[in-house]
């Protein structure tokens, strides 16, 4: 077994209180009832959507015909529009949506109220965003980073998606005030998000190699991966440890681990242990296969 690597891995790595809550709530339901879907994959995470559906609970798009008992709002939200239609429904509406963003989409539907015209913070396509333009009126503008401002109305209220770090509301705000008369602005930001990066940032600069651990679709796993990458320091975004390559490791003395907040602590751990016996190919030190591993990948399987 190789002692010739250190691994630092970030305190705040994996589940958020958001995610952790969402998820519980899944699982939970899925051992009282039967017919449990999701509107959407409940998190990011591909390794834990399988991990429901072995338990019965089913990730779909749409409402359809389909005979449903439980459904279970992502921690993403859901559009204004779509919460009414399941609140006429005759099943069970389980709302799982992160606190944090409920509160987000709160000040949105405030702003718009008070007359502001709404400038969203984040990325269009992502699902929390688009849950919170539908509360922020239809003059709502969403930003990010790169993308020119619009010609905006002279009294402007900013919400920001919850995983964006702070330089980027800094950086569209400066732009905003040579534009604007009248600002109003909530930070909607998750303070989970902002910690995590700035740990992740100091990680970095202590190690020779990052791996960034979490769904290829988490917003705030590719952050967390672009923000290493930035640094120059060499990062490698995967889903699970079977993604890494020995040659990775040429002249590296230190890994550094970080994960999204859709990562779970399991495969995390997969991570780690994968890093420590690289060398042995998955074998304990006497050559026999290593039966505390096969027991842990049983454990990721239906």
């Amino acid at each position: 077994m190789s002692d010739n690597v250190k691994i630092i891995t970030a305190k705040r790595a994996g589940f958020c209180f958001g995610v952790k809550r969402a998820v519980d709530m899944a699982f939970n339901t899925a051992q009282s009832s039967s017919n449990v879907y999701t509107l959407g994959p409940i998190i990011h995470n591909p390794q834990v959507i399988e991990k429901l559906r072995c338990e019965g609970v089913e990730p779909i798009q749409t409402i359809d015909s389909r005979d449903i008992k439980v459904l279970i709002i992502r921690t993403h939200g859901v559009p204004r529009e779509v919460l009414g239609k399941l609140c006429k429904k005759k099943y069970k509406v389980i709302d799982a949506t992160c606190p944090f963003v409920k509160k987000a989409q709160q000040y949105a539907k405030l702003l718009n109220e008070d007359g502001y015209q709404v400038v969203i913070v984040g990325d269009k396509e992502h699902p929390e965003v688009k849950g919170l333009m539908s509360y922020a009126g239809k003059d709502v503008v969403v930003v990010n980073r790169g993308q020119m401002l619009p010609k905006l109305k002279n009294k402007v209220g900013v919400v920001v998606q919850t995983t964006q770090p702070l330089s980027l509301l800094k950086e569209i705000m400066l732009e905003m005030l040579e534009h604007v008369k009248e600002i109003k602005v909530y930070n909607t930001i998750c303070n989970s998000t902002a910690l995590r990066l700035k740990e992740t940032k100091a990680m970095a600069n202590a190690v020779d190699m990052v791996l960034v651990v979490g769904g290829k679709n988490s917003a705030n796993t590719t952050q967390l991966a672009n923000l290493c990458t930035s640094m120059s320091v060499p990062t490698y975004h995967i889903e699970t440890a079977s993604e890494i390559k020995e040659e990775w490791f040429s002249g590296v003395r230190s890994v550094g681990v970080t994960a999204g907040a859709s990562t779970p602590d399991w495969i995390i751990k997969e991570v780690e242990e994968r890093i420590r016996d690289r060398d042995t190919g998955g074998r304990a030190p006497n050559g026999y296969p290593d039966k505390r591993r096969n027991k842990r990948t049983r454990k990721t399987l239906c």
